[in-house]
Formats: structure tokens, C-alpha cells, sequence
């Protein structure tokens, strides 16, 4: 690469360093962009080759992102030059989507002391080499469920990302332009990071304390926080397998359970029974479609005292059985198109990327969560 001010690099200078990126089948291409360009950004400002980035797939062919355009890497993994850093780029449907010979190359990456990382879904990989085992971990929101459930060794947390010793993992989205920041900062400087923020809009730098999901954006929205709401609700999120009984709820807060009961009704339009119920059902979905365990091992993850009451409350509020939701997802690779009417298709084909990128969204378990003919409330908990 040419140098920007067109001199020749001090023969003291350190060494650009050179990030791989592991595109897996689905992708999320924000997730990929919000990575590459704070590298390219941090060069540009600096007017030196501070980063060098390289992309791969498994086979050099080029790879399906979850909004159904392609990108054509650079190398297969066999191919790829020495690296320092290596980002394991997931998607949706996380689970289905990586290979034994992407894991072992990955592992293989380890012993040689690369530094790895993933971004959106992709630590789930990372933790299925048996690669992010005593680290601590963060990863979309979406697929924390199943990673704790199959990887106790991995210390999931709900932070954007996540930087620990020669592992960084991130959440989707934006996040990962965040935690490359910090890397910047760290690796130069941060003037230079801040600089770079700058030229992305971003009103500020998003630390590693920063939670993905922030809780109660409706009772945030209008301006007033509801901290002892929100201590109830973390509760009931960190108490899905063995629910705590109402009343000990309103204990561990101060309250009395009618004044939670009204703060329930009068910010989220519910009870506060019917609000956990939604949080389990909310847990038991994401496992169904995600995990393999069976429909009675779920039901006693979620907290229900038997699988026929599991089955019957998931009926009654997610509209099918589990078992159907199962079979869904499970059945067959090949998903039953969104669009079956030609006429609703545009003409040319190859460009049918959001009806494809939709047909790959039904096995997440976002899919249909928002109903769009009510408002935000959990009044109803259909999807």
C-alpha cells in the first residue's frame, strides 16, 4: 500500500498489524463494516499503514450475507498470509453455520499465539473450539442463551464488547466499530481514536462497561427512570430456571408488591407475573430454535413446573406448539420461502435480496417478534 504523504515508512517504525477476517455463511455485513473501517479511517488520519485487513471464507468463495449481497474474499483460509489478529465474522443462524475445518484452523491460529476475535454471533465459534474457555466473552444479545447453556466454561457477559488478554469479542451492530476504537486507543493512541470517531459521527466512544441492551426503553423514553423497576427486572432476567415468587421480588426492592404491581401496569401495561412469563417465554424460544436440547429439558430451563403447562403457555402466547416451532426450524434446511407468488417477485431474479435475507431470518428467534399493528407494551405477547 502506498504511503498517504507519498514518503517512504521509517525503517523504526512498528509494523502495520495485519487483521484477518473469517466471513461464516449469513453474515451480518454492518457487523463486518463497523471493523474494517475504523482500521481504514485510523490510517487515513495518520497518514502511516498503522492496520492491513485481509478477507476469508472457508473455500475463497465468495460468501452470502444476511442481506443476501455477496462479498468475494480475498483468500481461502489455506490461503491466507501470516496475521496478528483474526475476527470470526457470525450472523444468523449461528449454530448451522460454521464448519470442523473453520474450527480447526481457528484452533490451529491459537497455538500459534494469534490474537482472536469475533463480532456479532461469532463467538460462538470461538467458543466451540474450546478458544474463549476462562475468558470473558460478549456477543450479540440474541445468541448469549445458547451460549451459556453449551459453554459454562465461558464467562458470557451482556456488555457491547469485551477485550481479554489475546481474545476481543463483540455484539453486533455498531458495537464492534466501538471496541476497535478502543483498540486504537490502545495500540497508538487516543487522539487518533478520538479523531476517528469523529469522522464516523459518533458522539462518543462507547466503553467495555456499556450494556447492549438497555434495559426499559420504554420507561426511559419518556424521561423518567424507574431504577427499582429496573432492579425487578434484572432479577427476573438472572432467575428464569427458578422463579422468585412476587412478593420476594418486592422485598429485594423495597417495595410492596401492589406499589410493583402499579409501576408494572402504569410503565409496561402488565403485571409483573405476566411480564416474567414473557421473559421465559422469551428464553425457551431462543433455545428451541437455537439449541438441541429437548422440549423437556427447555421447559425446566424456563422455569415451568411440568412440559405440558410449558407447552400449553407457549401455545397460548406464541400462537404454535413447541414442537411445531421445533420442527420449523430443525426439519429441514431448506426453509419454506416467504414469497411463493412469482407475480411478487421482482423480474430480475439476482436481485431478490431482501426476500432471500428474509427467508434466512426465520430460524432466529426475532423472527415476527413485533407486531406491528400494536405498540410497544407487553400487553400481548404475541409474535
Amino acid at each position: 500500500m502506498i504511503n498517504v504523504t507519498g514518503s517512504s515508512p521509517s525503517p523504526n517504525s512498528k509494523p502495520a498489524t495485519r487483521v484477518g477476517f473469517l466471513l461464516l455463511d449469513h453474515f451480518t455485513m454492518i457487523a463486518l463494516a463497523s471493523s474494517i473501517e475504523p482500521l481504514r479511517m485510523a490510517n487515513q488520519l495518520s497518514a502511516k499503514e498503522l492496520y492491513t485487513w485481509h478477507v476469508m471464507t472457508e473455500t475463497g468463495q465468495p460468501s452470502s450475507a444476511s442481506d443476501g449481497l455477496s462479498l468475494t474474499p480475498d483468500s481461502s483460509i489455506e490461503d491466507a498470509p501470516d496475521l496478528d489478529m483474526i475476527v470470526v465474522v457470525g450472523g444468523v443462524n449461528i449454530t448451522r453455520n460454521f464448519s470442523p475445518k473453520q474450527v480447526s484452523w481457528l484452533q490451529k491460529q491459537a497455538r500459534k499465539g494469534v490474537r482472536l476475535g469475533a463480532i456479532c454471533t461469532g463467538a460462538y465459534v470461538l467458543a466451540y473450539a474450546g478458544l474463549l474457555d476462562g475468558y470473558n466473552c460478549s456477543a450479540h444479545w440474541e445468541c448469549l442463551t445458547i451460549l451459556q447453556e453449551n459453554f459454562p466454561k465461558v464467562n458470557c457477559n451482556n456488555r457491547l464488547f469485551t477485550i481479554d488478554d489475546k481474545r476481543f469479542t463483540s455484539s453486533g451492530g455498531s458495537a464492534p466499530l466501538d471496541m476497535f476504537l478502543t483498540l486504537i486507543a490502545r495500540e497508538h493512541s487516543s487522539k487518533l481514536s478520538s479523531a476517528v470517531s469523529d469522522m464516523f459521527i459518533c458522539d462518543r466512544i462507547r466503553t467495555e462497561m456499556d450494556q447492549q441492551r438497555v434495559l426499559l426503553r420504554q420507561v426511559n423514553s419518556g424521561g423518567g427512570f424507574k431504577p427499582k423497576l429496573v432492579d425487578v427486572i434484572e432479577l427476573m432476567e438472572n432467575n428464569l430456571e427458578e422463579p422468585i415468587d412476587l412478593d420476594e421480588l418486592a422485598v429485594f426492592v423495597d417495595v410492596s408488591r401492589r406499589q410493583l404491581e402499579r409501576m408494572f401496569h402504569k410503565y409496561l401495561d402488565c403485571s409483573p407475573s405476566r411480564y416474567y412469563l414473557k421473559l421465559r417465554l422469551d428464553r425457551a424460544r431462543q433455545l428451541l430454535k437455537q439449541s438441541s436440547m429437548s422440549v423437556v429439558e427447555i421447559s425446566a430451563a424456563c422455569g415451568f413446573i411440568s412440559t405440558p403447562h410449558f407447552s400449553r403457555c407457549y401455545r397460548k402466547h406464541i400462537g404454535t406448539s413447541p414442537r411445531d416451532e421445533r420442527k420449523m426450524v430443525w426439519s429441514n434446511d431448506n426453509f419454506k420461502p416467504i414469497y411463493q407468488d412469482s407475480n411478487r417477485l421482482p423480474m430480475d431474479e439476482k436481485h431478490q435480496h431482501a426476500s432471500l435475507a428474509l427467508n434466512k431470518a426465520q430460524a432466529e428467534p426475532s423472527y415476527g417478534s413485533v407486531d406491528l399493528g400494536n405498540d410497544l407494551s407487553c400487553s400481548s405477547i404475541t409474535y
